[in-house]
């Protein structure tokens, strides 16, 4: 997380050519595509084979991240060099050594990982006879055995204990021999251990696929010279993000924002709580300072691990806006880009609790952090950000059918906010959450779920020359008796708006029993009983507005309200635009109306 002096491209006095540098590039990059495939492709939940939350990567021996799966999320492959540091404390305190033929699990959410569910699987590399590097994959599992089942909306657990199982270093695969006690260990103590056993034994493969491409990678060219074009990719990568860094003036910027927390709680520490960001910029160093962040929960989950949540959160905020892609063109995804950049977060805090402070349900105020950095810095790139994210929902459904335990997990999506010359992204995950959501067909062909109603929501965008991400309402029935549990955000605090944008929109839960009245729910809901009948409908976040409203093409307004966006009084309220019962453009109306507002 601190910055290092930059090396040249040689190793052990040998320089590698730029060309013979990019083709092992591509050939490392492409390990990490096939693993993520095939992990994909193997994969029993829907979690990890639709919703694509899993993370793949190789490092080398010193845990730097040389490559990733481009197709994962942030927030399962940007932790990948935390888990390997935290197995290597764990091997070092117990006397354990890494072997030819071990696979290590791992979650330890203080010892890298970035929470519980998320569960790394590791092979040591070999090549005659000699660590070279590590082949990991990380994915979000369906159960860990925790108090209630699921591994999302644990929204009460009062410890680290209390959200499943600690896996902190352990040989799966011994020198090639498998530990059966282990994995029976598994499948006795998770709930559709079929599953989610299936799935890990996917990552192990996938894993071992990597290892296997990795030393056919270095018999092509050599170790020295794989091992040459991987500080040159190292040095190239950290140099562009010096270079993105040099361009900021220097200077502090911050912002601070609230997140929900627990609403429906007496208890006023455990809601309304602020994330601080103050980011300064020297030279070409940034450093993101946390201090003034709320501090931890000791017996709510909300907290977020520093290394594992908290440090990907602002690596890929700032990764996304200093060395946008389509700016920039590729760049080699490795840990060069983050030597520049220093983290400063108070011990104690929610951006950086104290064991055992659970941490399971980390997401969306991670989410909102990575937002906050994005808002602390926009002043200094005002063409290079959004305006502020609608946050998202993870809802564990589940239930006992026909004797048999089911789990589904839906990561519920919400929206970007308002761009430079572009509206908000409508309806997608956000950030550092940028997995896909799962087809209907997809649920209602393997849970007793019935999805009633997916759509666009109206009425949900922030206001702005361009305007706010519009998110989803997605209605649940359940077929069977059953149980959900929530975890989300922004119920309370709307999107923030930038240069005279307005703000986005809150999201909603509503419990609509299949007799009585409609219910709204706060944004943490634990382990709730439903039954046959009974629905949820869920609302996304509708991002903030960037630029005066004033300011936007009339026509566009006009085909946002034909889309059903939002109505014609919304219009005339929000934009000034005037558009008749006939779903017309009334333009000298609107010029009118508009020269009044300015007035």
């Amino acid at each position: 997380m601190t910055g290092s002096a930059i090396r040249r491209g040689t190793r052990a006095g040998q320089s590698i050519d730029p060309v013979t540098a990019s083709v092992i590039q591509g050939g490392l990059e492409n390990i990490a595509v096939e693993m993520g495939y095939k992990l994909m492709r193997m994969s029993y939940s829907s979690i990890i084979r639709e919703s694509e939350d899993f993370g793949a990567a190789r490092l080398d021996r010193q845990c730097r991240q040389l490559c990733e799966s481009k197709q994962s999320t942030p927030l399962q492959s940007g932790p990948i060099p935390g888990y390997v540091r935290g197995i290597l404390r764990e091997f070092e305190a117990r006397g354990e050594e890494f072997r030819p033929g071990d696979v290590i699990m791992h979650n330890d959410a203080y010892g890298g990982a970035s929470h519980g569910p998320d569960v790394s699987f590791t092979v040591p590399v070999y090549y005659e006879d000699e660590l070279v590097g590590f082949s990991v994959t990380t994915a979000h599992h369906l159960d860990i055995g925790a108090l209630a089942p699921g591994s999302c909306g644990i929204v009460e657990a009062v410890d680290a204990y209390a959200e499943g199982l600690q896996f902190k270093a352990i040989k799966v695969h011994d020198e090639g021999r498998r530990n059966h006690a282990v994995w029976q260990l598994l499948r006795d103590n998770i709930r559709v251990s079929d599953l989610v056993v299936g799935d890990m034994e996917a990552q192990v493969a996938a894993s071992r696929i990597g290892a296997e491409r990795f030393i056919e990678l270095i018999g092509r060219f050599g170790l020295d010279t794989v091992r040459a074009a991987s500080a040159a990719l190292f040095d190239h990568s950290e140099r562009l993000m010096r270079d993105a860094i040099r361009r900021l003036p220097d200077g502090e910027y911050s912002a601070t924002t609230y997140i929900d927390g627990y609403l429906d709680d007496p208890d006023p520490a455990r809601k309304d709580l602020p994330l601080k960001v103050t980011v300064r910029v020297e030279g070409d160093e940034l450093t993101v300072d946390l201090t003034g962040t709320a501090a931890q929960i000791p017996d709510r989950p909300i907290n977020m691990p520093l290394e594992g949540t908290v440090d990907v959160a602002i690596w890929v905020v700032l990764r996304s806006i200093l060395l946008d892609t389509a700016v920039h063109g590729d760049i080699p995804q490795n840990s060069g880009l983050t030597r520049p950049i220093t983290i400063v977060a108070p011990k104690g805090s929610l951006a950086n609790p104290v064991f055992p402070a659970p941490t399971i349900a980390r997401f969306c105020p991670g989410n909102q952090l990575a937002d906050t950095v994005m808002k602390a810095l926009a002043p200094a790139v005002e063409k290079q950000v959004s305006a502020g994210i609608g946050n998202l929902k993870v809802i564990s459904f589940s239930g006992i059918d026909d004797g048999k335990q089911w789990v589904h997990m839906e990561i519920f999506e919400g929206s970007y906010g308002g761009r430079y010359r572009m509206d908000g992204m409508d309806s997608v995950d956000t950030l550092y959450a940028n997995t896909r959501n799962n087809p209907i067909e997809d649920i209602e062909s393997h849970v007793p779920l019935r999805v009633t109603r997916y759509e666009l929501r109206e009425d949900g965008a922030g206001a702005g020359k361009w305007r706010g991400g519009i998110s989803s309402v997605r209605e649940f029935a359940f077929l069977r008796d059953g149980a959900a549990a929530i975890e989300g955000e922004g119920h309370k605090y709307r999107p923030w708006g930038f240069l005279g944008g307005g703000e986005g929109y809150t999201a909603a839960l509503t419990y609509q029993p299949v007799q009585g009245e409609a219910v709204s729910l706060p944004s943490k809901v634990q382990y709730k009983p439903l039954k046959a009948g009974d629905k949820l409908i869920c609302s996304g976040a509708g991002g903030g507005g960037y630029g005066d409203p004033l300011e936007r093409h009339p026509e566009h307004v006009l085909a946002d309200v034909r889309d059903g966006y939002f109505s014609p009084e919304d219009a005339e309220r929000d934009y000034g635009v005037i558009v008749t019962s006939g779903l017309e453009l009334d333009l000298p109306a609107t010029v009118k109306c508009r020269a009044a507002r300015k007035g």
